[in-house]
């Protein structure tokens, strides 16, 4: 009997359970009903309990997949969500990957970041963002409490010493501009789909990847402008770049294909490889990166022309750093950077450098004739 009820209640089937330890559980079952408790419920209670225990016991490692899953569709490409996974895999899995979120202290943390803090400062600061990303999802959805062992603020920025102060920052290996005459002259001489990516570039000012992803769709021939999508872009909005005159013979120039939408396409008609580019410059043994002619351009149009600085930010699409700026321009200066990327263009080119420089002699010429005629006219006239 319990309370006013009388239960049925198993103690176990033979041969697991024997007489003698059948007796012996009834005989804790009904102490048990002495003290004010329903064994019955009590084992119920003591099995939802443990289940419960069980469900939000997960290790690190499958928290981790569980947030990649749950976010990788918001990232931008696949590399980024490859990324997540390797360093995990490589620095954090091997000290606390098998441990209970829950566990994961400060300790595991460091033991992942103070190896390569400084040796790979980059790499330790995202795996650190990463790993607090990971904690504070593992905290909202109840699998631990607690703070977060890997936050920066207030907390290993006293055990760590900041990024900034020991990372040494590398610059992409840029041309001079005294060589970029000389280097277009050597590239146009190069054959291969991937000199001529790279040559679309310099003119173009733009990313490696914008440009081996390009698409004929994405070319106005007829008003010379190239639409980068927002999905290909670094900073996720769509890119207008007006096509000098040279951009849009280089692309007179190049087979469509049937098969692929691609403008650059490799020999099996895939994009080209990010390494493509590369290649090209290190058999032309110069010591500079794709990448760095964006720097090369910048140096033009800040020591070399009077555009503003931020029609040279929009050219390299880059965010304005003042955001109140940022809110308020609608506009992309398509027109005024239209005038600039043909002037950038120009300047690389030898025969339009030849052009420019005869154009400014005549110019020159003209006016001393002049001068020459208003003081020939000012001594008659004395």
């Amino acid at each position: 009997m319990i309370g006013s009820k009388r239960r049925h209640m198993g103690r176990g089937g033979f041969p697991e359970v024997p007489l003698a330890k059948a007796k012996e559980k009834a005989r804790a079952a009904k102490e048990q009903i002495t003290q004010g408790i329903d064994p019955i419920a009590h084992r119920l209670a003591t099995a939802s309990s443990l289940k419960a225990q069980q469900a939000t016991e997960i290790t690190f490692a499958k928290a981790a997949e569980a947030y990649i899953e749950a976010h990788g569709e918001s990232w931008k490409s696949p590399k980024h969500r490859a990324q997540w996974t390797a360093t995990l895999t490589t620095y954090a899995y091997p000290h606390f990957g098998n441990l209970l979120v829950k566990d994961v202290a400060q300790e595991h943390v460091l033991k992942a970041l103070e190896p390569i803090w400084k040796s790979k400062t980059e790499t330790a600061t995202r795996l650190r963002g990463r790993i607090e990303c990971i904690l504070d999802w593992a905290t909202v959805r109840k699998y631990r409490t607690g703070d977060n062992p890997a936050r920066w603020k207030g907390h290993l920025d006293k055990l760590l010493p900041a990024p900034g102060k020991i990372q040494k920052v590398e610059h992409h290996k840029a041309l001079p501009l005294s060589q970029m005459t000389a280097f277009m002259q050597d590239l146009r001489t190069r054959e291969g789909i991937a000199a001529r990516a790279l040559e679309f570039a310099i003119l173009c000012a733009s990313r490696s990847g914008e440009v081996r992803g390009a698409r004929w769709s994405e070319i106005d021939m007829q008003q010379a402008v190239w639409v980068v999508p927002a999905e290909r872009m670094k900073a996720g909005k769509e890119h207008r770049v007006p096509l000098s005159t040279q951009a849009l013979n280089l692309l007179k120039s190049l087979a469509k294909s049937e098969a692929s939408d691609l403008v650059f396409r490799s020999t099996s008609g895939s994009q080209l490889s990010d390494m493509a580019l590369t290649t090209v410059m290190r058999r032309m043994k110069v010591d500079a990166v794709p990448h760095g002619f964006r720097s090369t351009f910048r140096d033009w149009a800040g020591e070399m022309t009077n555009y503003p600085r931020d029609v040279a930010e929009q050219a390299l699409a880059h965010a304005l750093e003042n955001k109140v700026e940022a809110a308020y321009r609608r506009g992309n200066a398509l027109e005024k950077r239209r005038l600039m990327m043909q002037e950038w263009a120009d300047y690389s080119d030898a025969s339009k450098q030849s052009e420019q420089g005869l154009t400014s002699a005549m110019h020159s010429q003209a006016e001393s004739h002049q001068l020459i005629d208003i003081a020939g006219r000012s001594t008659t006239s004395e």
